[in-house]
């Protein structure tokens, strides 16, 4: 069974070391960086992890920017490292959504090796994700170029943290109506969106939607696990960790023993998922 850590954060080395420049003109990068459980990760960081928890291969991507300068430069890095180390690491492509360059940008990305886009923050790069008019060109060559769209989105209730934001299940619900055609993944369970699945008209409409598992630990106890096997979806669940924020190490024990999941539901949530999602093989 390959493992797969489909949420993985890089950051190239200089901005690590100067965060606090960027963060100057970036005011979501100021909020998550100031955290006092942000990290940064170079790609040689996320090997090591791999390594040390067993697993076979990360999803990595640089932070999205609202400057597009930004994230070409981050995205530079995750191209140069996805080839470094291709048998270890898929690349995504971060892009400002309100850019004229969307399109150049995530198709000069994709002729470079990389395979999908995300993580990308709504509200903290001022997406307005509800209006169709301002999402069209990222849904567009999304939907053409059959790639997935990694959206971050939390809980709308519970304990406040950096980061959190006010995007509405709502709007994220609009997004996904508007884009049926779209393979869209949320991250952190979709802030409990997922749990809306039990609506026959939801569930249709939700055809192509997954959810992440990251942060799991810092947000859910383990009966989010045996919720989501509930609900049947299984095939949806992809594993996720937030590293550098948290290793997978700390969700192995919780998806192993707590959750209630078969060995062949774990293979799927573990890697599985991911592959058929990513057109790897197996």
């Amino acid at each position: 069974m390959k493992k797969i850590d489909f949420h993985v954060h890089v950051t190239p080395p200089d901005i690590s070391a100067n965060w606090k420049k960027y963060a100057e003109k970036e005011p979501y990068f100021s909020v998550i960086s100031n955290n006092k459980y942000n990290k940064f990760a170079a790609a040689e960081d996320v090997i090591d992890m791999l390594d040390a928890c067993g697993f076979d291969k990360a999803v990595v991507f640089g932070f999205a920017f609202t400057d597009m300068g930004l994230c070409r430069y981050v995205n530079d890095y995750v191209i140069e490292n996805a080839k470094k180390y291709s048998e270890r690491l898929t690349g995504f492509a971060v892009v400002p959504p309100s850019s004229a360059d969307v399109k150049k940008e995530i198709e000069r990305c994709l002729s470079a090796g990389l395979a999908g886009t995300g993580e990308l923050f709504p509200a903290g790069q001022n997406i307005n994700i509800d209006n169709q008019k301002e999402m069209s060109a990222l849904a567009g060559v999304c939907k053409e170029a059959n790639i997935p769209l990694l959206l971050h989105a939390n809980e709308a209730v519970g304990h406040s943290y950096s980061g959190k934001t006010d995007v509405s299940l709502k709007q994220l619900e609009t997004f996904i109506v508007n884009n049926p055609d779209v393979n869209i993944v949320l991250a952190h369970w979709g802030g409990g969106l997922f749990f809306y699945e039990t609506m026959t008209e939801v569930r249709e409409s939700f055809r192509n939607v997954y959810y992440d598992t990251a942060i799991t630990p810092f947000l859910y106890d383990a009966g989010v696990y045996r919720a989501a096997r509930a609900l049947n979806l299984c095939d949806k669940i992809l594993f996720g960790s937030d590293f550098p924020i948290l290793p997978p190490s700390r969700y192995i024990n919780a998806i192993n023993e707590e959750s209630g999941f078969t060995d062949d539901e774990i293979e799927k949530i573990l890697g599985g998922n991911a592959l058929r999602l990513l057109k790897m093989p197996y």
